[in-house]
């Protein structure tokens, strides 16, 4: 009688494939021309080997690496609104900056789309003239002043800030809460309420002038690198200081339109930087005598990670060639702009739990991404009111109180 027996099926062991090659599972890079390709590796490399390894100390200090600028400002990094680059490019760009770390992010995200894209695209030219050439190189930096201790979500009714105009002056007084770069900025776009007739007009305050004061919030567990502020104003400055194209809030808004799209890019870039550190560990670090990334439930929330991030690199790659066909709406913002921060939180709990104890650690980085994603998911409208916004242009009815 012959025994029959089953042949082993000897499996081929998988060569590990670098966590770089994943970051961009949608290859969204291949639609970039050869030059924007080799700028992006260009400021990418940069980010990873200069940048990130340096941002660490300067979070737990809540201190602002000044040193960093002038080799971000060499990569192009303070004018790429306005210097020719694709949306696509930009796009990237802002992912690969989060990537190293998101409070830089934020300060050369609102630097560009909502300090030099304001003065660029409302300005006189004597104020282009005046600001842009010093902002693009970083030299000069700005802060945003909307909102306010008491109106944030409710900004454009309530914004209290108020400019009156008397023998050629605005006087300016109100107060402002959560400006970044607040005080460090050399120039404040200050947003206030024209007491002739009700309208939220901007406004260009210098910080050195008089009755401008700021101070810096201190005990966040996010973005501590930025340097948000609260601000206090009883400035005058001249007439001109007045921008002639934003004379009300609906300039305003077309200009969050498009923030929150960008706030859309740093959730893909932090995703990016949960993958890579979680990744990394994974393939590094062994219990029970084999890398954990062996482990099953490690390679699941793994590629719960990397769903995410693909979902959100696809969604933004819509959205820009979108935007480069003016074709971007407040629906499809802040639709982008929630889900993806609600996915990047996501995805924060998953590689989180992957390194364990260390995944508390700053030093480990993923404490550190993972908190600073609490602030995408509230900044630029919280979750919630984009939400809504998105519910009013899908049903045509307004759910705001």
């Amino acid at each position: 009688m012959t025994t029959q027996t089953t042949p082993v099926i000897q499996e081929r062991p998988h060569k590990s494939v670098p966590s770089e090659e994943h970051l961009d599972l949608m290859q969204l890079s291949r639609h970039l021309d050869d030059a924007e390709q080799a700028r992006l590796a260009g400021l990418t490399q940069h980010l990873q080997q200069t940048v990130r390894p340096a941002v660490i100390e300067p979070w737990n200090a809540e201190e602002f690496p000044d040193h960093l600028l002038p080799g971000l400002a060499a990569l192009g990094l303070g004018e790429t609104l306005v210097d020719g680059s694709s949306p696509l490019f930009q796009g990237l760009a802002h992912a690969a900056i989060a990537r190293a770390d998101v409070s830089l992010s934020a300060l050369l995200g609102i630097h560009n789309e909502l300090i030099i894209g304001t003065i660029q695209q409302l300005g006189s030219e004597d104020q282009r003239q005046r600001w842009l050439p010093r902002l693009r190189t970083l030299e000069t930096i700005g802060a945003f002043c909307l909102t306010e201790p008491e109106h944030g979500s409710d900004i454009a009714g309530g914004l209290a800030t108020s400019a009156t105009l008397s023998d050629g002056e605005w006087r300016i007084r109100g107060s402002k809460r959560w400006i970044g770069a607040g005080t460090m900025a050399d120039i404040a776009l200050v947003w206030a309420r024209d007491t002739a007739d009700g309208q939220i007009k901007g406004f260009l305050v210098p910080t050195g002038t008089p009755g401008y004061r700021a101070s810096t919030i201190h005990g966040k567990t996010g973005l501590r690198i930025m340097q948000n502020a609260d601000v206090e104003l009883d400035v005058t400055v001249p007439e001109d200081a007045i921008l002639p194209g934003a004379t009300s809030f609906s300039v305003t808004n077309h200009l969050l339109m498009s923030s929150r799209a960008w706030v859309g890019w740093q959730a893909v870039g932090a995703q990016q930087a949960l993958f890579d550190i979680a990744s990394g560990y994974a393939r590094q670090r062994e219990q029970f005598g084999t890398p954990l990334a062996s482990f099953q439930l490690i390679q699941a929330a793994l590629a719960q990670v990397a769903g995410n991030l693909a979902v959100s690199t696809a969604l933004m790659g819509e959205l820009s060639r979108l935007q480069e066909e003016g074709a971007l709406t407040m629906l499809r913002a802040s639709l982008a702009k929630a889900t993806l921060t609600r996915l990047a939180r996501e995805s924060a709990a998953a590689a989180r739990e992957i390194l364990g104890g260390n995944g508390i650690l700053s030093t480990h980085e993923i404490a550190k991404v993972a908190a600073d994603i609490e602030a995408l998911y509230t900044y630029e409208g919280t979750h919630s009111i984009n939400m809504l916004i998105a519910g009013r242009e899908l049903t045509g009815m307004s759910a705001f109180v």
